[in-house]
């Protein structure tokens, strides 16, 4: 018995020995870990505390799974059950850029000090962590020690693409990779009323360790829009400074000082991560942490953001939840595409920033700019946030999908976007559209050639449907989804990212020789058509000098012409 009674002593000493003494990677060595130890870590705070949950999820590009971890006071990792008891779910995703990696150590810390201190556990009371450890794994098992040539450490890390070297913070719409799909899985399993995307910023010299790119307020609009804008990102600098991490926006210039002309507020388009999410209503946040700055300032600064977004979600959860559920848009409303800078509106906001200084450069013998630390200052400089749309929809109740699209369906529907089916062949009543202009982009971004500067002619008109197209209402949470992909202005639409590039080539055409005489008839018996072709003649000079030009003219206004040449195949029920 007295053996017994020894062995549990030791065993339980043992065990709060190990739980007092579970460091990362990063506080034994200063370095970032590697991603198999970054995962062992997880799983052995999981196996030592039950509020800590680790899940592996789909595959990525590298041929290993995305992982999940989940911390839950209550041990209670069912998700849909945290939110139905109020519970406020903060997502955090580290290694989009493996390179970048302070949130992967500070994210391991946090979640171990959270579990192991009884006062920090009681933050988490109404608040779920959802992590994602490392997000690009093959990126992060590509280590060197080179291809980050501006950064201050760690001595090793992960490289920028993944495994079939795509930017995976490009990738969030157009989702060309395995690491997309496992990461769609986890959002929407989470659903986070806030998310936080870790980074390392490659911009100019200042004092501050770390930036922000709050979700920009007028994209996502309403309540929330006004909220991130005048209530989280003050308390937030507040909080974070307190913590002795000063923040500010994220410094965006290229061979200047920030104060020269202001800095302006990035805009996340779905592509991003933030931009994404925000199509869920999600209260979004991108850092950067400075590259300059050492890397354990770094990291100190990265979990001193967490750590205050997780204060101020104790606070107003239940708010952050509320504008989460309600920004679901409204079939008959407008609803912005395309967006521009307002250069003419700025606030100003403190700057803590280091005088610059043109050089002679001793590599090339020309000017560059040297920002001089010994000249600190703090001064006041124009901020420019304010963005309005360009080019705005009015949004039908639903859009139809003919099912042929699968490479868009399979999208939607992994998106979590509900839909119901045409039950038979039917004709209905849509709005749809002919792509009049696009211009394309010249050099390869992202394995794509994307299209930008779309315009659109908008015809009512009766399509006939096949049973089993799918019908998808905007009226649903993820209905900002739906408008950002389908509608074919949208900076981000699918139309943009090549995904309906078939429609934009000809499949029939016509032998002159053959023509010349139906064109002649169609002239004959078409006197609309001969006027059109006249005036046309008469404005169009090149159209004038052109036999091949006039009969194509007649041809593309001829029956014989194809209706799928530029017709956009995605259609809008708008009653």
């Amino acid at each position: 018995m007295k053996n017994t009674i020894f062995l549990l002593c030791l065993f339980f000493s043992v065990q709060l020995f190990a739980q007092k003494h579970i460091k990362t990677g990063f506080e034994q060595n200063g370095g970032t870990s590697p991603y198999h130890e970054v995962i062992d870590y997880y799983k052995m705070l999981s196996k030592q505390y039950p509020e800590v949950y680790i899940q592996e999820m789909d595959e990525t590009d590298s041929g290993k799974p995305l992982h999940m971890v989940i911390v839950d006071v209550d041990a209670d990792f069912d998700l849909n059950r945290s939110r139905a008891k109020g519970k406020t779910i903060i997502m955090i995703n580290n290694g989009i850029h493996p390179g970048e990696p302070d949130g992967i150590e500070a994210s391991q810390m946090l979640v171990r000090d959270y579990v192991v201190s009884a006062k920090m556990k009681k933050a988490l009371k109404d608040i779920v962590l959802v992590v994602i450890p490392i997000y690009n794994i093959g990126g992060a098992l590509n280590r060197n020690s080179f291809t980050r040539a501006n950064q201050n450490g760690p001595e090793k890390y992960g490289f920028r693409g993944n495994a079939r070297n795509y930017d995976l913070n490009r990738d969030f719409i157009k989702a060309d990779t395995k690491n997309a799909l496992a990461f769609y899985e986890i959002y929407h399993l989470a659903k986070p009323d806030i998310f936080i995307d870790t980074h390392v910023s490659n911009g100019a010299d200042y004092q501050y360790s770390i930036t922000h790119l709050a979700t920009q307020h007028n994209k996502i609009g309403g309540d929330m829009g006004a909220y991130i804008e005048g209530s989280f990102t003050p308390q937030l600098e507040t909080l974070i400074a307190k913590k002795g991490s000063e923040i500010t926006p994220y410094v965006n210039v290229f061979n200047q000082t920030p104060d020269s002309d202001g800095i302006t507020q990035f805009m996340d388009y779905p592509r991003y991560s933030t931009g994404y999410t925000t199509l869920f209503n999600t209260l979004g946040f991108m850092i950067e942490t400075h590259m300059l700055k050492p890397f354990n300032v770094r990291v100190k600064a990265t979990y001193n953001f967490i750590a205050s977004v997780i204060e101020i979600a104790r606070k107003d959860g239940g708010k952050i939840r509320a504008m989460h559920k309600d920004n679901v848009p409204e079939p008959g409303s407008l609803y912005p595409v395309t967006w521009k800078l307002d250069s003419e509106k700025s606030r100003e906001i403190g700057f803590k920033g280091y005088e610059g200084e043109m050089v002679a450069s001793k590599v090339t013998g020309q000017q560059r700019i040297f920002y001089n630390r010994g000249k600190p200052f703090n001064r006041k400089i124009p901020y420019y946030n304010i963005y309005n749309p360009t080019k705005e929809v009015i949004l039908p109740k639903a859009y139809i999908v003919p099912q042929g699209w699968h490479a868009v369906l399979n999208r939607l529907k992994v998106n979590d976007l509900t839909y119901s089916r045409l039950e038979n062949d039917t004709t209905i009543e849509v709005e749809s559209y002919k792509i009049v202009k696009y211009e394309t982009s010249p050099s390869a971004y992202e394995g794509h050639y994307p299209h930008n500067s779309v315009e659109v002619d908008k015809l009512k008109t009766d399509v006939s449907f096949r049973a089993g197209d799918y019908v998808f209402y905007v009226d649903q949470p993820g209905g900002k989804y739906l408008v950002e992909t389908l509608e074919p202005e949208a900076t981000d639409s699918f139309f943009n990212w090549n995904f309906f590039d078939t429609i934009l080539q000809q499949k029939e055409h016509f032998s002159p020789y053959v023509f010349e005489d139906i064109a002649w008839q169609l002239l004959e018996e078409k006197p609309e058509l001969k006027e059109l072709f006249e005036k046309k003649k008469s404005e169009d000079i090149k159209l004038a000098g052109s036999w091949h030009a006039q009969l194509s003219f007649i041809y593309m206004h001829s029956p014989y012409y194809e209706e799928a040449h530029m017709q956009y195949p995605i259609y809008r029920i708008v009653d």
